[in-house]
């Protein structure tokens, strides 16, 4: 296909994509780690491996891996327990160092960002040009590696970005992304799984090549609008835009992973007092309360679970462990525990004004102060009495996360 290299694109979209982000941080913080194998697990209790290096990764070891099944691989393999407070300020660092090439960021994950160039190709010398500025970028404000694709749609940006690990750059030309993808297997794109695989299979398309063989409202009637974007993103035509907003919560919540069968209703309360208080402060950081909060515990034949009611709108921890508590005294019956959850549902922004209830002043001003307290010194510095005996597993990062706003929390 015959087409002019030079000429602007219609769009331009890049994906930054950092290598093995937490463990290249723990190797760049710990010089001596430096091209070794490392491991990062949730906390130094956590056996379950979140990402490794790529020396660790030479030998076989992977995300997802028992931290004993990989030293049977690795034998020199260090074990670096996770600092998602040093991830997040790494990542807050970097989103707001992209700024700096356009404006039109979309921060996709704690290690991935989409960049839409197509206003400011005028300001850069080309779609190669523009990558080694970004990854010079991020190497200014970071000290990290990073993979780059670049592309006409998101999709096709993500799949090379993939292509270029580790430290590459990847771009394939929007008048060319059909072609490039024609061979690949459609579950190689992102957001096309497994099950979406079984059901385009029946219908004899396996390889990105394959999905014009079919017509687009085929997907469209089993999947809706996600169907009809399928058919075009195989095509290197994904017209999802890029999303700069962080849109209001509709809910704000925390969730904790408890030892396996976990049945001392000490240790339960103390987990769950620990969500409450830190859906609490997450809300009174940003101006919410709720009325209403999911509180769940996750037993061996499945959540038991339910919507409590504080009857005014809330963001006071104790009103929010009262609930756990009458929770856990109604419904749980001794049964082991994996997991707990509270979790507000339809915050509202600003105070939320009971016309018969007057305000507990003194809670409000002991809540600010302790709020004071714990942003300048760490999270629970000042807590209640109960979660002085709170897991030492460390928090983590979610899958939402974004450097400002709500969503910046861990």
């Amino acid at each position: 296909m015959a087409f002019d290299s030079s000429a602007p694109w219609s769009r331009m979209i890049v994906l930054i994509d950092m290598d093995c982000f937490f463990a290249q941080i723990e190797q760049m913080d710990n010089r001596n780690w430096f091209k070794k194998p490392v491991a990062v697990t949730n906390g130094t209790q956590g056996t379950t491996i979140i990402t490794c290096s790529y020396e660790a990764r030479a030998f076989g070891v992977h995300t997802g891996m028992r931290l004993k099944q990989a030293r049977q691989l690795c034998p020199g393999l260090i074990h670096a327990p996770s600092r998602p407070y040093r991830y997040a300020e790494l990542s807050t660092r970097i989103m707001e160092g992209l700024i700096d090439i356009t404006p039109d960021v979309e921060v996709f994950s704690v290690d991935e960002a989409f960049l839409d160039l197509s206003r400011c190709q005028s300001l850069y010398k080309g779609a190669t040009d523009i990558g080694y500025l970004i990854k010079k970028r991020v190497w200014q404000v970071s000290g990290l590696r990073c993979s780059i694709g670049i592309s006409g749609d998101k999709t096709t940006a993500k799949f090379a970005a993939k292509k270029a690990k580790p430290d590459g750059l990847k771009v394939i030309h929007p008048d060319l992304a059909a072609e490039v993808l024609a061979s690949e297997m459609v579950t190689a794109l992102s957001g096309i799984n497994k099950g979406i695989g079984r059901f385009l299979r029946h219908y004899g398309v396996e390889r990105c090549g394959d999905m014009k063989k079919i017509p687009m409202s085929l997907l469209a009637k089993r999947f809706g609008h996600l169907g009809r974007r399928i058919w075009l993103m195989a095509q290197g035509l994904d017209p999802e835009p890029l999303h700069f907003n962080v849109k209001a919560p509709k809910s704000i919540g925390h969730g904790k992973v408890l030892p396996p069968k976990t049945a001392q209703k000490n240790i339960i309360l103390t987990y769950l007092q620990h969500m409450a208080e830190k859906v609490a402060a997450r809300m009174r950081c940003f101006c919410y309360q709720a009325e209403c909060f999911f509180i769940g515990l996750k037993t061996e034949r499945g959540w038991l679970k339910t919507k409590a009611h504080a009857g005014v709108y809330t963001d006071d921890g104790q009103v929010i462990y009262q609930l756990c508590k009458a929770f856990v005294d109604f419904y749980w019956a001794g049964q082991g525990v994996w997991q707990v959850q509270v979790t507000a549902l339809s915050p509202r922004q600003g105070k939320q004004l009971d016309l018969f209830a007057q305000p507990d002043l003194q809670r409000e001003h002991l809540n600010q102060t302790v709020d004071k307290v714990n942003y300048r010194y760490g999270e629970l510095t000042l807590a209640p009495a109960r979660l002085l005996q709170k897991s030492t597993m460390p928090n983590v990062i979610a899958p939402a996360w974004k450097p400002k706003g709500h969503r910046k929390t861990i």
